[in-house]
C-alpha cells in the first residue's frame, strides 16, 4: 500500500511544481534591443541611444548575462584605426555605446531585476549591484536603468528571439 501513496505525494509534488514553473516568468533567452530610450525629468522622451538601436541580451539559465547597445549613428575612424582616432571618434564610441556582463536575477512579485555587474564599458558599473524595476509582457522586456546625475532616466525594451 506504500506505492500508492508514493506516487500520489510524487504526482502531486510534480503537478505543483510544474505548475508554478509554469507561471513564473522566464529571462533565459536571446534578446533583441527594440527602444534605448531617455525619460527626462520633465516627461520628455528622446532616443538615447538613436533612431535604430541595435543590441543583444544573452541570459543563461545560471543567470549569466552579457548586454550590449550601440548607437547605429555611430560615425566609422576617418584614419580606420582606433589607436588614432580623433578626440570627437573616442567620444562617440564611447557615448554610443553600453555593454556589460554579470549576473541576473529577477524577483518577478516585486517586478525588479538585479544586475551584478562583474564588467562593464563604463567602468563605473563594476562591481555594482543594480535594481530596475521592469515589465514583462508576452516576449517583451522593458525596464528602467538608475538615473543619471541630471535625472535621465534611461529606458531599455527588448524582444525576445524566437
Amino acid at each position: 500500500m506504500r506505492i500508492p501513496t508514493v506516487a500520489t505525494t510524487l504526482f502531486a509534488v510534480l503537478l505543483t511544481s510544474t505548475a508554478a514553473s509554469a507561471r513564473e516568468p522566464s529571462l533565459v533567452g536571446t534578446w533583441t534591443l527594440t527602444a534605448a530610450d531617455d525619460l527626462h525629468p520633465d516627461g520628455s522622451r528622446t532616443h538615447g541611444y538613436g533612431e535604430a538601436p541595435k543590441g543583444r541580451l544573452m541570459i543563461d539559465a545560471a543567470g549569466r548575462y552579457s548586454l550590449q547597445i550601440f548607437k547605429s549613428e555611430r560615425p566609422r575612424f576617418a584614419l580606420g584605426d582606433k589607436r588614432k582616432g580623433a578626440p570627437a571618434e573616442y567620444e562617440s564610441a564611447v557615448l554610443g555605446s553600453s555593454t556589460h556582463f554579470g549576473t541576473v536575477s529577477m524577483d518577478a512579485a516585486a517586478h525588479i531585476l538585479t544586475f551584478r555587474i562583474d564588467s562593464a564599458s563604463y567602468p563605473n558599473w563594476e562591481g555594482t549591484e543594480q535594481k530596475r524595476r521592469f515589465e514583462l509582457v508576452g516576449d517583451e522586456l522593458s525596464y528602467r536603468v538608475p538615473a543619471t546625475s541630471d535625472g535621465v532616466v534611461p529606458i531599455s525594451v527588448w524582444k525576445r528571439v524566437k
